[in-house]
C-alpha cells in the first residue's frame, strides 16, 4: 500500500491521478499547509524541504519518495505503466519541461496574480506573460500531438494537466487554445483522472474550458 502525504494541490494531484491510472491501492494523510504541518519534524523526515506531495511504499520496505516528479517515474517504473520505455527521453523532456517551468512559473503568477492581486503590478505582469507564453508554446506542440509525448498518454500528461486545471485562476482563456483545450477535455474525461482530482474533496468539479 501507498501511503500518500498531500494537499489538494497541483502538485498534489498529479500524484493521487497517478495512483488512480495504475490502479494502486493508497491512502490519503493531509498536510495541512495552512497550518505548517509541512515544516513538522516528523515530515521533514521525509519531505527535507517540507515540500508535498511525498509518498511511502509500505510493500517496499517502507521506502520514501519526495518531489512529484520523482514520484511519478517511481510509480511508473514500479507498475509498468505510462512511462514507455522506447519514448523515455521525449517522456522526460516534458516532464521536466512541467518540473522546471510549467509548474514554477504558473505558481508564481498564482501568487501575485490570484493570491497577492495589487502586491506587485510587476510581479502579476511577468507571470502573465510567461503564463501565456506557456499556453502558446502548450498549444503549438498539441497541435502535431496529441499528447505531450506524441501519440501516448504518459506520466508527463499527468504531471502537466493539473496545472492547466487551475486555468479559470489565469484570465488567460483556455477556450482561445484550441489544441491544448482539446487535449485538456480528453484527459479530464479519463475516470482515473476524475476519481484523482477529487481525492481531497468528493464535491469538487474539474474545472471546464
Amino acid at each position: 500500500m501507498i501511503e500518500l502525504f498531500s494537499s489538494d494541490t497541483p502538485n498534489g494531484k498529479k500524484v493521487s491521478i497517478m495512483l488512480e491510472e495504475i490502479g494502486f491501492e493508497y491512502k490519503v494523510t493531509k498536510v495541512d499547509l495552512s497550518k505548517g504541518d509541512q515544516f513538522k519534524n516528523d515530515f521533514k523526515k521525509i519531505s527535507p524541504f517540507s515540500k508535498i506531495p511525498t509518498i511511502i511504499d509500505y510493500n517496499n520496505n517502507k521506502e520514501s519518495v519526495f518531489e512529484s516528479g520523482a514520484i511519478l517515474i517511481y510509480l511508473a517504473e514500479k507498475s509498468g505503466k505510462l512511462y514507455d520505455k522506447k519514448n523515455k527521453l521525449k517522456i522526460d523532456q516534458w516532464l521536466m519541461a512541467q518540473m522546471g517551468s510549467i509548474g514554477p512559473f504558473i505558481g508564481q503568477y498564482h501568487f501575485f496574480y490570484h493570491f497577492n492581486k495589487g502586491l506587485s503590478e510587476t510581479g502579476e505582469k511577468r507571470y502573465f506573460d510567461i503564463t501565456k507564453s506557456i499556453y502558446k508554446v502548450l498549444d503549438h506542440h498539441l497541435s502535431e500531438n496529441k499528447f505531450l509525448a506524441g501519440k501516448d498518454y504518459s506520466i508527463a500528461d499527468i504531471a502537466t494537466w493539473p496545472w492547466i486545471a487551475r486555468h479559470r485562476w489565469h484570465d488567460i482563456g483556455l477556450n482561445k487554445y484550441i489544441n491544448l483545450c482539446k487535449w485538456y477535455e480528453t484527459i479530464a474525461k479519463r475516470p482515473a483522472v476524475e476519481k484523482g482530482y477529487k481525492f481531497m474533496d468528493k464535491f469538487s468539479e474539474i474545472p471546464k474550458p
